[in-house]
């Protein structure tokens, strides 16, 4: 359970609440049956004083093992998840039977993996799904309708293409507001951006305006977004797009809470809640606010300003990324190496690849004060040019995380450096 890995403090939960977030959802974050999060306020000594409500649900990730073992691929893995329900299914009924008459009957081996599915499959605690294509969020509407789970889609970039099976199955969706990302051309003679790559960066900012229209419940989630600064600005965007001011403040508050079983204590400003409270110079989604005070709990939170840069060619404090990587790029059949260029200054940072993934320059590169590091990059794989997102943390001179390619797989990367 995730309760058992909280660390109270630290950078990033400091990066957290002077953005404005108290409380947050934080669960595993790899396999597919990730384990069960928690509601944690962004405040405490010890976990225990963080911990809102635990557990809140199963999570569950679609991203196939990346080691030649079963499941390879996300049909594999949906056969898993089924497969895995009818076992809870019956180590349930076993379990019943025995306690009823455990005279002459075979006591059933304890399972603790399937003993913790039975809340799951008896609906008594959710099950968020991580799904972001049409296929993905199809399927698990399909595995929440057979085994009639209390389903809640994470991600859902692509949810409004099936927004209408969505509210008539009133399953809400954790909407992540980290957006795709413009690139920048590689080269002069470099082919255009797809229109296929264009069209579903503008897709993806209008779709909260789209399932609030269809009335299916939503709340704004991080996405393992790497810079905590654009999670307004990009808030902001879907209201550009469509979204009401309103909802957009209530996908922040009280949707979230509803969605996540907590409305009586979270979620709006009332006699008997938990007093957690955001207070702002100016309207919250202004691009001139500010904000001025946090309280968490009642109490008041110490607001970190940005940690300054260390000058030209270093990060925020003691990162910095200026260098040549070589790194290696895991798409889910065979590793790629190609070859990554940085250069920094300050938070910013820009470069380029070189290697069978092609060459270009990377944009919208950003690194954090606590490691964290992103850029988005054109790259061609089957055949075709794509838009790829790299997210990892530096530590001991290398760089691991994940990549994110619209309508594929995720993948994992690993960039060494020379001392």
């Amino acid at each position: 359970m995730v309760e058992d890995v909280i660390r109270p403090g630290g950078n990033e939960i400091e990066s957290w609440r002077s953005a404005g977030v108290t409380t947050a959802l934080t669960s595993p974050r790899s396999g597919i049956w990730m384990g069960q999060s928690a509601l944690i306020n962004l405040s405490g000594e010890t976990p225990q004083q963080m911990i809102v409500r635990s557990p809140v649900a199963m999570h569950v990730g679609f991203t196939p093992l990346r080691t030649g073992a079963y499941p390879g691929s996300l049909l594999g893995v949906f056969s898993t998840l089924r497969q895995m329900m009818l076992d809870a299914q019956r180590y349930r009924d076993s379990m019943q039977i025995y306690e009823r008459n455990p005279r002459g009957t075979r006591r059933p081996d304890t399972d603790r993996s399937l003993a913790a599915l039975i809340p799951v499959i008896e609906g008594r605690m959710p099950v968020v799904m991580i799904a972001n294509s049409e296929r993905e969020i199809s399927r698990a509407l399909d595995l929440a309708s057979e085994f009639k789970l209390k389903l809640i889609i994470a991600g859902g970039q692509e949810a409004e293409k099936v927004a209408d099976r969505l509210a008539k199955q009133n399953v809400p969706v954790l909407l992540s507001l980290n957006l795709p990302r413009r690139t920048t051309a590689a080269m002069p003679e470099a082919d255009p951006e797809p229109l296929r790559v264009l069209r579903e960066r503008v897709e993806a900012q209008q779709t909260a305006g789209k399932l609030a229209k269809a009335g299916v419940r939503f709340a704004f989630e991080s996405g393992s977004m790497a810079n905590i600064s654009e999670l307004l600005v990009n808030a902001n965007k879907t209201i550009e797009n469509g979204l009401q001011p309103l909802d957009a403040l209530r996908a922040f508050t009280i949707w979230p809470a509803e969605i996540l079983g907590v409305k009586d204590q979270l979620g709006s400003i009332e006699a008997g809640k938990i007093a957690n409270l955001t207070v702002t110079r100016g309207d919250l989604f202004d691009r001139n606010s500010r904000i001025t005070h946090v309280f968490i709990d009642g109490r008041p939170v110490d607001l970190k300003p940005p940690t300054p840069s260390g000058g030209p060619g270093q990060g925020p404090g003691r990162f910095a990324l200026a260098g040549t990587w070589t790194v290696t790029v895991n798409l889910g059949q065979v590793d790629r190496t190609i070859t990554l260029t940085l250069q920094q200054e300050g938070e910013r940072v820009t470069g380029s690849i070189s290697g069978p993934l092609g060459a270009g320059e990377i944009s919208n590169g950003s690194a954090s004060n606590t490691g964290e590091v992103r850029f988005t990059v054109s790259v061609n794989v089957e055949d075709q040019t794509k838009e790829a997102t790299f997210t990892g943390n530096l530590a001991n001179n290398q760089i691991r995380g994940s990549v994110a390619i619209v309508g594929m797989q995720p993948g994992t990367f690993t960039a060494t450096r020379p001392n």
